[in-house]
C-alpha cells in the first residue's frame, strides 16, 4: 500500500473512532475529576471497544513522549509500551483495576514505572463502549480514582497523590468546598469558608472583580500554571501555582468552577540552575571562562571579547564589571556599529553647545556618564578608521575632549570592547588598525558557540524558560518531546537563538507545558533531502487541474496533514473542536494548518 493510501485509510480510521468517541461521551458524563485531571496535568486516556485510543491527555503526552496526533485512532498499545499491556489489558477483563504497577517505555529515554488505574465505561444497555484510564508515578504515596469517580471522594485521592489542593466555587467566585490539603498547607484557614470570595483566599490580581484571569475562566477558558500566593490566616503566605477552568454542564460533583492549586517549591531547590552572573555553564570551557573574570576583579587591564552573534558577549562584559573594583560605579554600553560616523564622535566623547548644527546645549559622552566604571565599546570593529585615531588617543594618554572643546578630560573608565569580526582579518585587510587592535587585544577572551558547550544547553533551557515563566507569571515546563527537539537543535544563533525560541513556544502554548508542536516551525520540520541529480521528475499536472490535498505536502509530513483533516472531518470543521481532539490548543491547530497549507484548501474527503 502507498504512503498516501495509507494515509488515507489511517484518516478513515480516526473519523470511525471519533464518531464512536462522541457518541459515547454522552453516555458518560463528566465529572469534576475529569477537569481536575487535566489542570493537574494528570496523564489519562480513553480507548474504545476495540482498544484504539480516542482521547489523550496532554498530561499522557508528557510522560509517555508520544503526541496526540501520533496515537489517537491508534492501538492503546502504540502510546502505552508496556509487556504487562501486550498480555492482556486488566481493565477490560476485570472491569476496574486500582494501582497496578506498571512500567512504560518512553518514545524518548528510559522506562518509567507508574501505577495504573482504570475502569470500563458502558453504555446504558450495559454494553461496554470503552475504558479510561490514569497512570500516576510509582512513588506517589496516596491512591487515585480514574476519571468518572464520584465528587470528592475521586478528587481528594487527586489532591493527595499529586501533592494539589483543589477548591470548587461557584460561577461569582465564592468557595463551596475546598480539599482537606488545604488545611494541611495552611492551618485552619478562615478564608476558606464555603460563601467567602476566591480572592480573600488566591487575591485579587487573580480572582478579584477587575481580574482578567477570573473573567476568563468564567467565560469558559482555561488558565493554567499561574504564580500566586495561598492566604492563611494572619499575613501568611505560600506561594503557589494556579490552574483554573469550569466544570461540565451539569456536573454532578457541585460548583461552577474548579481551581487546583500546587505549593511551589522553594528559590534553590528542584529546576533552579546555578548561574555565574547571570550566566549558565557547567561545562569545562565555561568553567575556564568564569576563573579567568575572578581572576581579573583587582584589574583595570582593556579587555576584548570575541565570539559569535548571541553568545552572550555583553553578559560576560556585565560579569567582568560586576566582580571588578568599579562594581560601585556605572556600567555603560555603546554600540559603535549603529550610529553614524558624525553622531558616534558626539556619543563617545560628548559636545559642547555650538559644535555644530543642532548643539543647543553642553551634553555629556559616554566616556563621562561610565566615569569611576566600565564602558563597553560593543562592535568595536565597525568603527570607523577616524574614530579608531582617537580612541588609540584615548587608551594611550587616558584623556579625551569633547566635540567643539579643546581641553582634555580624564577618562576614568575601565574599557572592555566586544566584537563578532574577526579583528586580525580586519588588520589584514586595513579595515581596522593594528595599533588599536593591540591595545585593545590586552586580555583576550572568547565566548564559545553553543554547539560547543552542549553539556550547558539542558540547564540553559530551564533557566530560560523558568525566567520568562516568573516574567509572565506562569509555571511552564517542557513536554519529553519537546525538550528532545530543542536537545538536537544545532542552534546557529546561539543563546539568543535559543531564547527567542522559547518566547514564542510559550506564546503560543495554551498552558504551563510546552509541547514540540509549541516550538517554532525551523525546529520541527526535518531537513529537506537534495535531491539526486539522477531522479525522475515527475512530469507537472494540467493547468486546469485541481490539486488533491496533499499536493506540496512531502512524505514526512503527509501522515501529520492525514490527522489534522481528520480530526477536522470529524468535527465537520469546527476548528476548537479539532484542536480538543488532536490534544493541542487552538493556536498551535491554526499554524499547523499554515504551514501544511490545508488553511487554503476546501474541505475535500480523505478517503
Amino acid at each position: 500500500m502507498g504512503a498516501l493510501a495509507s494515509t488515507r485509510m489511517f484518516c478513515y480510521k480516526v473519523r470511525v473512532a471519533t464518531k464512536r468517541c462522541t457518541a459515547e461521551a454522552a453516555v458518560t458524563p463528566p465529572t469534576a475529576l475529569d477537569t481536575a485531571a487535566e489542570l493537574a496535568g494528570l496523564a489519562w486516556f480513553r480507548v474504545d471497544a476495540e482498544r484504539r485510543l480516542t482521547e489523550w491527555s496532554p498530561g499522557a503526552a508528557a510522560l509517555t513522549g508520544y503526541s496526540a496526533a501520533e496515537v489517537l485512532g491508534m492501538p492503546c498499545v502504540v502510546g502505552i509500551r508496556c509487556e504487562t499491556c501486550l498480555s492482556g489489558c486488566g481493565v477490560f477483563e476485570h472491569g476496574e483495576v486500582r494501582e497496578v504497577p506498571v512500567l512504560l517505555h518512553r518514545k524518548h529515554g528510559g522506562p518509567v514505572a507508574v501505577l495504573k488505574s482504570g475502569r470500563v465505561e458502558r453504555s446504558p444497555g450495559g454494553e461496554r463502549t470503552g475504558g479510561v484510564e490514569v497512570l500516576v508515578p510509582a512513588d506517589s504515596k496516596a491512591s487515585l480514582g480514574a476519571p468518572g469517580d464520584a465528587g470528592a471522594s475521586g478528587l481528594e485521592r487527586m489532591a493527595q497523590a499529586l501533592g494539589r489542593v483543589w477548591i470548587a466555587a461557584d460561577d461569582h467566585l465564592r468557595i463551596v468546598r475546598v480539599s482537606a490539603e488545604l488545611e494541611r498547607l495552611t492551618g485552619p484557614n478562615p478564608r476558606a469558608g464555603r460563601g467567602q470570595p476566591l480572592a480573600g483566599l488566591l487575591g485579587a490580581e487573580l480572582f478579584g472583580p477587575e481580574s482578567a484571569f477570573g473573567a476568563a475562566v468564567r467565560a469558559g477558558r482555561r488558565r493554567e500554571g499561574w504564580r500566586g500566593e495561598l492566604l492563611g490566616s494572619g499575613d501568611s503566605k505560600v506561594a503557589v501555582s494556579v490552574s483554573a477552568g469550569r466544570m461540565p454542564k451539569g456536573c454532578p460533583d457541585g460548583g461552577d468552577i474548579l481551581v487546583m492549586v500546587r505549593p511551589e517549591r522553594p528559590a534553590g531547590h528542584g529546576d533552579d540552575v546555578e548561574t555565574f552572573e547571570g550566566m549558565v555553564g557547567k561545562s569545562a570551557i565555561m568553567q575556564r571562562l568564569f576563573r579567568l573574570i575572578e581572576l581579573l576583579r583587582g584589574n583595570d587591564a582593556t579587555v576584548l571579547i570575541t565570539g559569535q552573534s548571541g553568545t552572550g558577549k555583553e553578559l560576560v562584559a556585565r560579569a567582568l564589571h560586576a566582580r571588578s573594583h568599579r562594581a560601585h560605579g556605572p556600567f555603560v554600553a555603546v554600540n559603535c556599529g549603529a550610529l553614524p560616523a558624525d553622531l558616534l564622535e558626539s556619543e563617545l566623547f560628548g559636545h559642547v553647545r555650538g559644535a555644530f548644527t543642532g548643539a543647543t546645549r553642553d551634553r555629556p559622552g559616554r566616556f563621562e556618564l561610565a566615569r569611576g566604571g566600565t564602558l563597553l565599546l560593543d562592535e568595536v570593529g565597525d568603527l570607523p578608521l577616524g574614530l579608531q585615531v582617537k580612541l588609540l588617543r584615548v587608551l594611550q594618554e587616558r584623556t579625551y575632549e569633547r566635540v567643539g572643546d579643546g581641553r582634555p578630560l580624564a577618562a576614568d573608565v575601565r574599557i572592555i570592547a566586544a566584537t563578532h569580526v574577526d579583528l586580525g582579518q580586519a588588520v589584514a585587510e586595513r579595515r581596522f588598525r593594528d595599533d588599536l587592535y593591540y591595545r585593545l587585544r590586552v586580555v583576550p577572551i572568547e565566548v564559545p558557540p553553543l554547539r560547543d558547550r552542549l553539556e550547558d544547553l539542558e540547564p540553559l533551557i530551564r533557566f530560560v524558560l523558568q525566567r520568562i515563566g516568573q516574567r509572565r507569571g506562569r509555571s511552564l515546563r517542557l513536554s519529553p518531546t519537546a525538550m528532545r527537539r530543542l536537545l538536537d537543535h544545532p542552534w546557529p544563533g546561539n543563546v539568543r537563538e535559543l531564547e527567542n525560541a522559547l518566547e514564542f513556544a510559550t506564546a503560543v502554548c495554551d498552558g504551563q507545558t510546552v509541547h514540540e508542536v509549541d516550538l517554532p516551525a525551523e525546529l520541527t520540520h526535518a531537513p529537506q533531502a537534495t535531491p539526486s541529480p539522477h531522479a525522475t521528475v515527475a512530469p507537472a499536472p494540467p493547468a486546469n487541474a485541481r490539486p488533491p490535498i496533499w499536493t506540496a505536502i512531502d512524505a514526512t509530513e503527509a501522515l501529520e496533514a492525514g490527522r489534522i483533516v481528520a480530526a477536522l472531518e470529524a468535527t465537520h470543521y469546527r476548528r476548537q473542536a479539532a484542536a480538543t481532539l488532536l490534544g493541542v490548543s487552538r493556536t498551535t491547530l491554526w499554524r499547523k494548518m499554515r504551514e501544511l497549507r490545508l488553511d487554503r484548501r476546501e474541505p475535500v474527503s480523505a478517503t
